[in-house]
């Protein structure tokens, strides 16, 4: 549990890896979506992952071009645990507050592909 933990633990990172299972994205992209996350905790939480090899991190061109972010295939392999987190989410959501996570900000409410 510790390993897991130190991987994939704490406020953002599944979140992080949930909208990556749906398509590489960059910095401002995956800003926006996991709203409201700073910059500054964005980039700790990407390098990371990148560090615990679940992220691959490319660059694209020259400054200032965009850089990408996609899940490595060893971070394909936590999507069952990312899955499992979203829809025991959206049922704990219903039973204390009788609604879905379609509801909430995140907007997280799509099973990963």
């Amino acid at each position: 549990m510790a390993a897991a933990f130190a991987a994939i633990g704490g406020k953002w990172k599944l979140t992080l890896v949930y909208w990556l299972a749906h398509g590489e994205c960059h910095f401002a992209g995956l800003r926006r979506l996991v709203a409201p996350i700073t910059p500054k905790v964005l980039a700790e939480q990407l390098r990371e992952l990148e560090a615990d090899g679940l992220v691959e991190r490319i660059v694209t061109g020259p400054v200032p071009a965009p850089i990408i972010y996609r899940l490595t295939a060893y971070g394909s392999t936590v999507l069952p645990v990312v899955e499992g987190v979203r829809v025991w989410g959206e049922a704990h959501l219903r039973r204390t507050h009788g609604r879905a996570a379609s509801d909430e900000p995140m907007r997280c409410a799509h099973a990963i592909a």
